[in-house]
């Protein structure tokens, strides 16, 4: 018995009539009449009362349509399911992100990508870089997007592309000193207390803050560290110290926040998107593709890792 057998006895009980059924299957009435007995004596028992007035289904029969109609719907969506699937419009990504990406970058990707592929499940997760690419390496994330490109054992196995550039901005609170000047110098930070992400969530942007602010020595005490933006504003608000992110956080502007370029201007490491190059995962390539569209800049990395067979 195979899946023509079912087709064929469906077609028999809809037509009712051997040559009909023939048609519709699309072969001579001969080999129709030939598989249907062939499936009876598979079976062990008629399938089929043959009258003068037509072909109708026993009570066997019926049993046996009924299973054999639950059968081919189940077929039809497999296929289907297997057709969603390799287009990417199923399955799962699982992807770690720092938190500044929240603000312009992942809000417009996600977005177009859920609406153009609800069947994907998304399993988010903020963390800091280095626990970022890490995570992607041992196989539990499928992308991440740090700021810097990743470091470390490994990495020659990833393809990383840059979706966003930023600066260095100061965050002050509204009574400050500072906060009516439009740019504060590096030299004026240089004895203040700071705001910012701990190492293991921006190593790069640390380790470019010592050497502007006091060499290799370290960074000036105190130093209170805040992984979220938000908790760094509010700290910096409160008048802890002067908090230091990346410019995308204008639009988060608040009242009790002034926010003040930094000059000469610090350019901020590139926040990178990364994944195995050798993923071929269907959503995954639905996902850079989406991220193609919204960032630019990433095309030209994009362009070659998509163009992969």
């Amino acid at each position: 018995m195979d899946v023509r057998h079912l087709r064929y006895a469906l077609a028999l009980a809809e037509h009712q009539h051997f040559g009909r059924a023939a048609a519709a299957v699309g072969i001579a009435q001969p080999p129709l009449s030939k598989q249907i007995a062939a499936l009876e004596r598979d079976i062990g028992t008629r399938l089929f009362d043959r009258t003068p007035h037509g072909v109708f289904p026993t009570a066997a029969g019926e049993a046996f349509l009924a299973r054999a109609r639950r059968v081919l719907d189940e077929l039809s969506g497999a296929a289907d399911d297997a057709r969603r699937a390799a287009r990417g419009e199923t399955g799962r990504l699982r992807l770690g992100f720092i938190g500044s990406a929240l603000v312009e970058l992942l809000p417009e990707v996600l977005c177009r990508f859920s609406a153009e592929r609800p069947g994907v499940q998304l399993h988010l997760d903020e963390m800091s870089t280095a626990h970022g690419v890490r995570a992607l390496l041992r196989g539990e994330l499928d992308v991440v997007v740090s700021r810097g490109a990743p470091r470390g054992a490994g990495v020659e196995a990833l393809v990383s592309a840059p979706v966003g550039r930023d600066h260095l901005v100061a965050l002050v609170a509204a009574t400050d000193p500072f906060a009516g000047q439009p740019y504060l110098d590096m030299e004026q930070l240089a004895g203040r207390p700071l705001v910012l992400a701990p190492q293991d969530e921006e190593p790069a942007t640390l380790a470019r803050l010592r050497t502007l602010l006091t060499g290799p020595g370290g960074l000036p005490a105190p130093v209170t560290y805040a992984r979220d933006i938000h908790t760094i504003m509010g700290l910096a608000a409160c008048g802890v110290g002067v908090g230091l992110g990346p410019s995308c956080v204008r639009p988060l502007a608040r009242p009790d926040i002034r926010i003040c370029d930094i000059r000469p201007r610090v350019e901020l490491p590139d926040l990178v998107l990364s994944c195995h190059a050798d993923d071929r995962s269907p959503v995954l390539r639905a996902f850079l593709e989406t991220v193609r569209e919204v960032c630019p800049g990433a095309r030209p990395v994009l362009d070659r890792c998509l163009a992969r067979p």
